[in-house]
């Protein structure tokens, strides 16, 4: 719904929404290390929700709105690197299943220094391409 005509409550603002909660990428950066240690000294998993909850977030989507800018890009992408190593060393299935929604794909994929498929000489079946 966009706002009725004569609307005047904008009137000479540049940006519009919330102001930022973190002005600079050092502020971003030593919280998101407290939760690290937080987690580690408390023996709690490290996960995307707990992460955004102690940032102050209101959802899993700031985080990514913060890796759009360009300052914080670094920081989230690291802190999501955490993230994902925590789930990688746990091991556990609960762990598996979260890691293929960060992106992970549970696949092999067998080819040489050629390309070729190794799995089908392994079995015996030819394969011609033409």
């Amino acid at each position: 719904m966009s706002a009725p005509i004569g609307n005047k409550f904008a009137l000479g603002l540049d940006n519009s929404g919330r102001p930022p909660l973190y002005e600079s990428p050092e502020q971003l950066f030593q919280k998101a290390n407290e939760y690290f240690e937080y987690c580690i000294s408390n023996k709690e998993k490290i996960t995307i929700t707990g992460l955004a909850l102690y940032l102050g977030f209101e959802s899993r989507q700031s985080i990514y709105d913060y890796a759009e800018k360009e300052e914080y890009s670094y920081i989230i992408k690291r802190a999501q690197l955490v993230v994902e190593n925590s789930y990688e060393t746990a091991g556990q299935t609960i762990d598996i299943f979260a890691l293929k929604n960060m992106g992970w794909v549970d696949r092999q994929e067998l080819t040489g220094k050629d390309g070729k498929d190794l799995i089908a000489p392994i079995i015996g079946i030819r394969i011609v391409k033409e």
